[in-house]
């Protein structure tokens, strides 16, 4: 439709107006990114379709008043989770709080002196507080993600995260591509992926997730057999303006040989992570792509 304006989540005027959230006075800062997710829900329909089938296929029908205003909170939540993260480093910039769930089981895996591998997924608040955590810890954190397809918002994004003094690397389906990410955790740092977005082209294995058979991708896994290092679960939730809390979930130690059956019950673990998580707090899944 001519005129209509282009909210796309993965484009570059996302992230201009999260940027532009994230600056001004601090009662701005709070009340314009919500404000600006609301609009958006209101023009990304295909979006607004995507997270309805999410939040149903996570806690079922709740009605048509109640689904419509979670998929309006999901986007709401978003905006301000993402506005955070792109405020990183500027001169308004506020502390971020954060509450640290099962801190025991990070303890557990940085013991076997291998680096340590976190699995995670798009949920509110983890390129927030995830650095934080591995700062308190001495960790360098290094993030693995698949580029995103325009290349404007992925600068935008990752000056965001270069400010919060974290490492990206983006990997695709070049095999090399994973060995910054083996070389970084030999030499004892934190490598961040996530697990909730599969593609067709990536290799996965078969897991059930909320009920239904769904893909986690293979390389954490395969890259903890290749590395030794331990693969810790740990996911954000968003409590309130700048404050959030991480979950730590057991580590998962893959062995260097692992086999079909030895991979298929980490994957369907991490599976089982994520379910509770997103369980618990349905419209802080971020899951707006059909897969």
């Amino acid at each position: 439709m001519a005129g209509r304006p282009s909210f796309d989540l993965d484009g570059v005027l996302w992230r201009r107006l999260a940027r532009w959230g994230s600056s001004g006075p601090e009662w701005f800062v709070r009340v314009s990114p919500p404000i600006v997710g609301v609009v958006t829900c209101a023009f990304a329909s295909k979006r607004r379709r995507v997270v309805l089938a999410n939040l149903r296929r996570i806690r079922g029908r709740r009605g048509a008043l109640r689904d419509r205003a979670d998929v309006v909170r999901t986007f709401a939540s978003y905006a301000s989770c993402l506005a955070e993260v792109l405020g990183a480093g500027a001169l308004r910039d506020r502390l971020t709080e954060a509450r640290v769930s099962g801190e025991h089981n990070l303890v557990d895996a940085l013991g076997d002196d291998r680096g340590v591998i976190f699995a995670t997924a798009h949920t509110a608040g983890w390129e927030r507080v995830g650095p934080l955590l591995s700062r308190d810890k001495g960790l360098r954190l290094m993030i693995a993600e698949q580029p995103e397809r325009d290349p404007r918002a992925r600068a935008i994004q990752d000056r965001a995260r270069q400010a919060n003094g974290v490492r990206v690397v983006h990997v695709g389906e070049d095999p090399l591509a994973a060995l910054p990410l083996a070389r970084h955790l030999r030499g004892g740092g934190a490598v961040a992926l996530q697990i909730d977005r599969s593609p067709a082209k990536q290799r996965a294995r078969g897991v059930t997730l909320f009920g239904v058979p769904a893909r986690i991708p293979e390389g954490p896994l395969r890259l903890a057999a290749v590395t030794r290092a331990p693969v810790l679960p740990i996911f954000a939730a968003r409590t309130g303006h700048r404050r959030y809390t991480l979950h730590l979930e057991p580590p998962i130690r893959v062995s260097r040989r692992a086999d079909d059956a030895e991979l298929d019950a980490a994957a369907q673990t991490l599976a089982s992570s994520l379910e509770r998580i997103v369980r618990a707090r349905p419209t802080q899944w971020f899951h707006f792509r059909e897969e």
